[in-house]
């Protein structure tokens, strides 16, 4: 245990342009931000599974991608909201621009939420033949830890 608590301290010293950050603030962001996640999987999932049905009588090949486009417009909103009033609050004294910071969440979750989750999607599905309808949730255990630093060292960052 005391091997994973050193390797978060180093990652989050290294990725923060070396301001220290204490881990138990990390981890409290950590675990907000794990909550936020879980209410926009649901969220996502929904949104994903009714555009799957949806398209269904249109028996397409790429449903899924458009399955996790529009659950990705939805939900980045979503969740933009609760980060920024639960998880990543502004400090006294310090300012954050909300437009920017939702273009950088957009683009954070852009990387993860369309492009690694359509990729790793695709492996699933052509590799080992897992359900659509699972795939989202599998592809979360990956997405999930990248995108909390994402959003923590740059789209919330404060000035």
């Amino acid at each position: 245990m005391s091997e994973i608590y050193y390797i978060i301290n180093v990652i989050v010293f290294m990725c923060s342009n070396g301001v220290e950050f204490k881990l138990e603030k990390v981890i409290n962001q950590f675990i907000k931000f794990g909550v936020v996640g879980v209410s926009n999987t649901i969220v996502s999932y929904l949104i994903n599974v009714f555009v799957l049905f949806i398209m269904k009588p249109m028996n397409v090949e790429w449903d899924f991608v458009v399955g996790n486009m529009i659950a990705f417009i939805l939900s980045v909103l979503w969740s933009f909201y609760w980060n920024n009033r639960y998880t990543f609050k502004v400090e006294e004294g310090k300012s954050r621009k909300l437009g920017n910071t939702l273009f950088k969440m957009y683009i954070s979750y852009g990387f993860t939420g369309i492009i690694l989750n359509n990729v790793l999607s695709w492996f699933w599905l052509r590799t080992f033949g897992i359900t659509k309808y699972f795939v989202p949730i599998m592809n979360i255990f990956i997405s999930a830890p990248i995108n909390f630093f994402m959003n923590k060292l740059w789209a919330f960052k404060a000035k």
